[in-house]
């Protein structure tokens, strides 16, 4: 019973995506108004709207005016309703667990198709997913404890921006990116410069008083990324051969944990005061959106670190099977960081314990 009211369930809250993928990238409300034919307008009474039937029933098409509805419509709410009924099979448990499960899963879905029609990853949903994670963490203790958490939200989003970095770097041949203000990508990547040889906490001081003198100074200091970039790998490199006083682990830990906070931060800053549009002609060539690097601190909170690596192989999997198969099509990295996150979220934990006591770790 608790997989079929999952399935009902899941299909109606597929339908209630539909609208928020539709209308959330646009800036509408996805209350108000009333859902409406795109094509002529007329209102949908509850008949039009049954979740998966209606577009059965009518053959997909609009029973006013006779226009097509996209089979875009039950395959979202038949796709949520399929994996809410897999994760009550999974979790057969009617808890705050489960709600939890459901709720991961229903921002998962609705990030995927918006990333996928318009390549982008909604703050609205990446932060608040995030905050979501960090809460059920708190007060239930699930998916995993509080510490766990916050701590991989912060270096899952290190580690995402930093191979970004790295991937532009070589992308553009050495040059450094645009530089923002007054934060922006070369301060997640000083922090993680500073983090790798005196800790977390000191790379995040030394990118917040860089960003205190752009705004004081009311432009933007250069910071080379080659040159921070390389500062974060030598470090790690001097700590593995114990000229510092953290241990290589704890050299690659700060450095991912200072580059967190400051991605997450400057990410929340330029929510909040969103930056102008550019025109495409000066847009820069970037291996991997900062979206990404949202929902992979999205994904840390809800996960923990160690899982979101398996995510995070996961999705490069599926890309790489995927992108093969579907050459036709160019699908950004976000719905397979969704796919690896929600297998992560069940087998995660297990695949790393298995992988450690493989390696006699544990």
């Amino acid at each position: 019973m608790l997989v079929f009211f999952g399935f009902v369930l899941g299909a109606v809250i597929g339908s209630f995506l539909n609208v928020v993928i539709y209308r959330l990238p646009k800036g509408e409300s996805v209350v108000h108004p009333p859902s409406r034919c795109p094509v002529c307008g007329h209102r949908l009474g509850a008949l039009d709207m049954v979740p998966i039937l209606s577009w059965l029933v009518f053959r997909g098409r609009c029973r006013y005016c006779g226009a097509p509805v996209s089979a875009r419509y039950p395959l979202v709410e038949g796709l949520t309703g399929g994996l809410f009924a897999l994760a009550a099979w999974l979790h057969p448990a009617p808890d705050a667990g489960l709600a939890l499960v459901w709720a991961f899963t229903a921002l998962l879905i609705a990030l995927s198709f918006i990333d996928i029609d318009h390549y982008i990853l909604p703050d609205g949903l990446t932060y608040g997913g995030l905050a979501l994670g960090l809460v059920g963490a708190a007060v239930w203790g699930f998916p995993v404890g509080w510490g766990a958490a916050w701590s991989g939200a912060l270096a899952a989003a290190g580690l995402l921006a930093l191979i970004g970095g790295y991937a532009n770097l070589v992308l553009r041949r050495g040059a450094s990116g645009r530089p923002g203000f007054p934060v922006g990508l070369e301060h997640v990547y000083l922090a993680a410069a500073v983090g790798a040889w005196a800790g977390w906490g000191w790379g995040v001081a030394a990118a917040a008083a860089v960003v205190a003198l752009n705004l004081a100074l009311r432009r933007p200091l250069p910071l080379h990324d080659a040159l921070t970039l390389t500062a974060a790998l030598l470090g790690a490199v001097v700590a593995s051969y114990g000229a510092l006083p953290l241990s290589v682990l704890e050299s690659v830990w700060n450095l991912l944990l200072a580059a967190g906070v400051v991605a997450l931060a400057g990410g929340l800053y330029w929510a909040l005061v969103p930056e102008e549009e550019e025109d495409e002609e000066d847009e820069e060539p970037v291996a991997m959106g900062f979206g990404d690097v949202k929902l992979a601190g999205m994904l840390g909170a809800w996960l923990g670190f160690g899982p979101f690596l398996v995510a995070l192989g996961a999705a490069v999997f599926a890309g790489a099977v995927l992108g093969l198969l579907f050459r036709r099509r160019k699908l950004p990295f976000g719905p397979y960081l969704a796919l690896g996150g929600w297998i992560a979220l069940w087998w995660g934990a297990g695949w790393v314990r298995a992988y450690l006591a493989y390696l006699g770790l544990s």
